[in-house]
């Protein structure tokens, strides 16, 4: 087929034209999706970057967590050890206090012979008075010293009998409210410890969730980087099938000139052998180096 150069020029013109303008409208487009890549690739990086920084708080909190549990055990064994200590000093002490009700004064005393330590302080002072008033007069006076000395040795061993009895009730209530102490220092420590290792483990959880919720979204920035990137990539493709039909249309309306121009010095017509050329070309082909040169020769 034997065409005009002018035909060529007039078909190639408007479609380099056409080409061109989706060329830019493509690498557009594609540096618009590459800008989204970046975004999304941003927002992924910073995301992840956040989830490792939790994820290892929650492991230090794990830690305090299970360290203080252990802690927790071993304060119970403690805690436990003072309940007990506590328990068998007010079994002794209400033992104790049961005998002393069930055990009857009067009868105790008189079965051991012993008058109590009141009744004897009340014999000195009727001997004595009676001294003083004169029953004891010339050689009786001996007797009266006699008894208040026999009085004065029973006196003192019933005092220090009941003193013991009375001692050993005091010590127990002494032993009891130090214990009570104890055991309630135990406990309160136990509690304190039992608060913190549930406040790590609260802090543990809820860190785990943030951790979900962060990785959601930066699974969302993947996959938005990831969409992002395929139309970037495909837009890419297409511009550069664009801008070589543009440089191959361009190339060929270069070579018809200089061949138009040749032919014009020759006086020769402006006719070109064209049709394989245009074939390719409006197919969306591109034109080798090889065929610009034939393109020349014709």
């Amino acid at each position: 087929m034997v065409i005009e150069y002018s035909e060529v020029r007039d078909i190639l013109q408007p479609l380099c034209e056409s080409l061109d303008g989706k060329s830019s409208m493509r690498r557009d487009g594609r540096d618009e999706w590459n800008s989204k890549v970046r975004k999304y690739l941003d927002q992924r990086n910073e995301l992840n970057s956040r989830v490792k920084e939790l994820i290892a708080e929650v492991q230090t909190q794990k830690a305090v967590r299970d360290e203080v549990n252990l802690m927790v055990r071993d304060l119970k064994d403690v805690r436990a050890e003072h309940s007990d200590r506590l328990k068998d000093i007010r079994e002794k002490l209400r033992a104790k206090l049961e005998e002393q009700k069930q055990q009857d004064v009067p009868q105790q005393r008189k079965r051991d012979k012993r008058p109590s330590a009141s009744r004897i302080k009340g014999d000195m002072e009727r001997l004595e008075k009676k001294y003083e008033t004169g029953g004891f007069p010339g050689n009786k006076e001996r007797d009266y010293h006699k008894k208040m000395k026999y009085l004065s040795i029973a006196l003192k061993e019933a005092s220090k009998s009941e003193g013991e009895g009375e001692g050993n009730i005091r010590y127990l209530k002494d032993a009891v409210r130090d214990a009570e102490r104890l055991q309630e220092d135990a406990h309160k420590t136990v509690e304190k410890a039992v608060k913190k290792a549930q406040e790590a483990h609260d802090l543990m959880v809820e860190l785990s969730e943030e951790v979900d919720r962060l990785r959601g979204k930066a699974n969302s920035a993947h996959l938005g980087l990831t969409n992002s990137k395929r139309e970037a990539d495909a837009l890419h493709s297409q511009y550069i099938v664009s801008l070589r039909c543009v440089h191959s249309i361009q190339d060929m309306m270069k070579a018809m000139d200089s061949r138009e121009k040749r032919e014009e010095d020759m006086g020769g017509a402006g006719k070109l052998e064209v049709a394989d050329l245009m074939s390719k070309l409006m197919a969306g082909g591109t034109l080798s180096t090889e065929e610009l040169m034939a393109l020349r020769r014709n």
